[in-house]
């Protein structure tokens, strides 16, 4: 379909205006229409990071002045923010803002390959201001949080897997795993699609890096594993609106059963083994990484709204997969905040089906996100097939896989996959609303959602 003519100025000077006109509308509802968050996650991490190394104080006793609200990662995260000890909170404010440009950077080029020169700059453009509208990835950065750094350190090891540079992949997801533990998932996704290489280079990375912060700051280790870790009411409310998890579905219908919850997560991931065990078997790495990706924010305890971030390969694959009309569809709904219309009150079946929208957006994701495509791949396949003559053979022919890809294990999947692939709520002290949670729907609440909660967050 040809994208409308108001979309596609002839000029570059036309071009030109166009990303001018967009960006300052994007600046402008950025601005004016989400509620900021007052970089709240961050000034967790500086505080905390400060008080260690000045004050003398305990990583998991500080506590951001008017609320109940602290560090709440394991001891490694606090060992690798040790450089903030060194800045103002100004100046760590600017270093993040450069890190989170830095790993959209890497999270894009990796998404879309090669993809993005058939654009040029003025695609480009077009998708950074896209980007920019995403509720989950306005909430990373006004919180400050570390959402799209571990993206960034998973997608890289995908990277490297696909194009066959296996060698030193699993060091980005074991170091996203010592950092929290959420992704330690894409360990599990290691051993499904058999690179047992890299699932040990990443547990090993993982267990080393927790390993040399036990020596650092032994009494945080040990009180972080046997008592933070285990902890809920460091996390926050499980039915506050934000929590799009499985758990916070059912939190908000009053479920308390554990063995409930417990259920439902073995269920996804039984769903989560097949069709990743399909995807990788197909060679769709990049597929079988956005599967893990949702699975991840389905079975984690806490999933606030601006972990959804690791939805974004998804996208990528379905508009691999020739989907691109559902993919701005499900993207648009994530950047209207629409789940906060039931902050106050997610009763009823408009409640069920609204107030946890994000979470059906993801379980639907898991379900039908198309595995096996390489459109870039069988293009230039067909291209190279009709532009040469292959001169008659006896041999048998070779049969290929349903994707039209081979298999993990060969060398022509990991060139051709370089080729196409592309916290807690409610807190303490009343605040203003720019430091509230996020979305135009939603009224200041009295705590705001902050990521920095524990394992899931």
């Amino acid at each position: 379909m040809r994208a409308p003519l108001s979309l596609r100025p002839g000029t570059d000077r036309g071009r030109v205006l166009l990303v001018l006109a967009l960006a300052t509308a994007v600046t402008v509802f950025t601005a004016t229409v989400p509620l900021l968050r007052d970089w709240f996650d961050l000034r967790v991490y500086h505080g905390t990071v400060h008080t260690w190394v000045y004050d003398g104080g305990r990583v998991y006793d500080y506590r951001v002045p008017g609320t109940p609200y602290g560090f709440t990662y394991p001891p490694f995260a606090a060992v690798a923010m040790l450089p903030m000890a060194l800045v103002g909170l100004h100046t760590a404010v600017v270093a993040a803002l450069l890190l989170d440009l830095t790993a959209l950077a890497v999270v894009a080029r990796v998404l879309a390959g090669r993809a993005w020169r058939r654009y040029g700059w003025y695609g480009v453009a077009l998708a950074a201001c896209a980007l920019a509208l995403f509720e989950p990835l306005r909430d990373t950065v006004s919180f400050g949080q570390v959402n799209l750094l571990l993206l960034a350190l998973v997608l890289a090891d995908c990277r490297l897997l696909s194009t066959g540079r296996a060698r030193w992949a699993g060091i980005g997801i074991g170091l996203a795993a010592a950092i929290k533990l959420t992704p330690a998932l894409f360990i599990g996704l290691l051993l499904v699609a058999h690179r047992r290489r890299a699932a040990a280079v990443a547990t090993g990375v993982a267990v080393g890096a927790t390993a040399f912060a036990a020596l650092v700051a032994p009494d945080a280790s040990r009180f972080y594993w046997t008592r933070a870790l285990w902890d809920t009411t460091r996390v926050g409310r499980l039915d506050y609106v934000s929590n799009q998890s499985l758990q916070g579905v059912l939190a908000r219908l009053g479920v308390e059963s554990r063995a409930v919850w417990a259920v439902l997560v073995v269920l996804v991931l039984c769903g989560w083994a097949w069709r990743s065990r399909r995807a990788a078997a197909a060679g769709d790495l990049q597929a079988a990484f956005a599967l893990t990706g949702l699975t991840a924010c389905l079975v984690s305890p806490v999933t606030w709204v601006h972990h959804l971030v690791w939805l974004l390969p998804s996208f990528a694959v379905l508009i691999r997969a020739g989907h691109p009309r559902v993919a701005g569809a499900v993207y648009a709904v994530l950047c209207t905040s629409v789940v906060w219309l039931w902050f106050d009150d997610a009763s009823g079946v408009d409640g069920f089906l609204g107030g946890n929208l994000y979470t059906w957006i993801t379980l639907g994701l898991l379900v039908w996100l198309p595995v096996g495509h390489r459109t870039e791949v069988r293009r230039r396949d067909t291209h190279s097939t009709t532009a040469t003559t292959v001169p008659p053979t006896t041999e048998p022919p070779v049969m290929t896989a349903a994707s039209d890809q081979p298999g993990p294990s060969s060398s022509s999947t990991a060139a051709a996959a370089g080729a196409g692939t592309g916290s807690g709520p409610g807190r303490g002290r009343a605040r203003s609303a720019s430091s509230e949670p996020t979305g135009s729907t939603c009224p200041p609440a009295s705590k705001p959602q902050s990521s920095s909660a524990r394992a899931s967050s």
